[in-house]
């Protein structure tokens, strides 16, 4: 392995490069937390770069705007019959090569210059990928949220509440330092400077604007089943829509003809830069279970979360049963709890509760925790 030119502490910089990827099929969550603390290194003074397969639906336009370097590797052909091995990897397919071949581009891609560390945020990845990737780079850090595969790495990062360092007994080496739980939530900045005004506008709750959010990408249109609910549920006539999807997302055009059609005012917005702007605004989130559950934790903003796929049922009962959300399984649900919340008695207490315990969880600096740890192990 080789040795890091520099110790963090020192004030000298250290140079990282992050592997993610974002499409259609996985979506823009992985590459966005990348970016979050991405921002927060160059901001201390270090050298980040991206190294990023092009598929479908990456995000390779918005990470070269933010000023990172970018290495696309090439996309799959269609024509390619790759092989994957399911049994070893559940989500190998995502990785549109096999890991052999993305190892190779990837130490091509890091050839230039010497790397301090490497962050890894691919479910498609694990430890025998890092092993052959680890010759050229000085550490690697690992994000992960499955704990179900090994890696060979001297950072972890689990973010999700419910997990425990124990998950990874199995699967780290014994050397390798943990970071679990959301207090590491890598969280914008813009959260924790609006959280105190979002918490004073929740003092008196009350239900007059919903924000609807489920992903980037949304490939199975549960936004459009969500307003399908939402259409049969009695809320008040005056209650405003405010609706995030991505400008990849299939079922753009047809969400924005099923909101003209809504019994409320509803708008489709594309390609949001101020998220938690829209979050502070809102008095109620319908959202994924992901990455968004914390940030919606940190400006207190009560929500129906919708499972979207078996990998977030853990997470999703971790949030049931911590009051922080209520969950719908599945979009069918929500008119449902939505019926429920809008109940007085329910309704009041439920969203105090939620913004309680959510606010309590989450002060959105887990970007700070987890770049003080990379300095702190280099």
């Amino acid at each position: 392995m080789a040795v890091p030119r520099h110790a963090g502490g020192d004030g000298l910089d250290m140079k990282i490069a992050f592997r993610a990827d974002a499409s259609v099929q996985i979506g823009t969550g992985h590459v966005m937390r990348c970016l979050t603390l991405a921002d927060e290194l160059t901001r201390q003074g270090h050298q980040c770069q991206f190294i990023c397969r092009e598929h479908e639906g990456h995000l390779g336009d918005l990470i070269a705007r933010k000023g990172y370097e970018l290495h696309l590797l090439p996309s799959p052909r269609s024509t390619e019959q790759q092989s994957y091995n399911s049994t070893e990897n559940a989500h190998a397919d995502w990785l549109g090569a096999t890991w052999q071949l993305d190892a190779e581009q990837t130490l091509d891609a890091l050839a230039a210059q010497e790397t301090d560390w490497l962050v890894v945020d691919h479910y498609s990845l694990d430890a025998r990928w890092e092993h052959q990737v680890a010759k050229a780079v000085g550490r690697i850090m690992v994000i992960d949220d499955l704990a179900d595969r090994h890696h060979e790495c001297a950072l972890l990062l689990d973010q999700n509440l419910g997990r425990a360092e124990s998950d990874y007994n199995q699967l780290v080496p014994k050397n390798c330092a943990r970071l679990i739980g959301p207090e590491y939530a890598l969280l914008r900045p813009e959260f924790a400077q609006l959280r105190e005004r979002s918490l004073q506008r929740r003092k008196q709750p009350e239900l007059k604007r919903i924000l609807i959010s489920l992903g980037g990408v949304d490939q199975s249109n549960v936004t459009g089943q969500v307003l399908g609910a939402i259409a049969k549920t009695s809320l008040p006539a005056d209650t405003e829509m405010d609706i995030i999807m991505g400008a990849s997302a299939p079922y753009l055009e047809e969400v924005r003809q099923q909101a003209q059609e809504l019994p409320f005012k509803a708008t489709v917005n594309v390609n949001v830069s101020d998220m938690a702007e829209r979050m502070c605004l809102a008095d109620l989130s319908i959202g994924a279970v992901g990455s968004t559950s914390w940030e919606r934790c940190c400006l207190g903003l009560p929500t129906i979360a919708v499972v979207l796929a078996d990998n977030q049922r853990s997470a999703a009962q971790a949030l049931n049963e911590k009051g922080i959300a209520i969950v719908a399984n599945g979009s069918g649900m929500v008119s449902n709890a939505l019926n429920r919340l809008l109940l007085d008695d329910f309704f009041i207490s439920n969203l105090t509760r939620m913004t309680k315990v959510g606010t309590e969880m989450i002060d959105g600096m887990g970007r700070c925790r987890v770049a003080d740890k990379l300095e702190i192990r280099s």
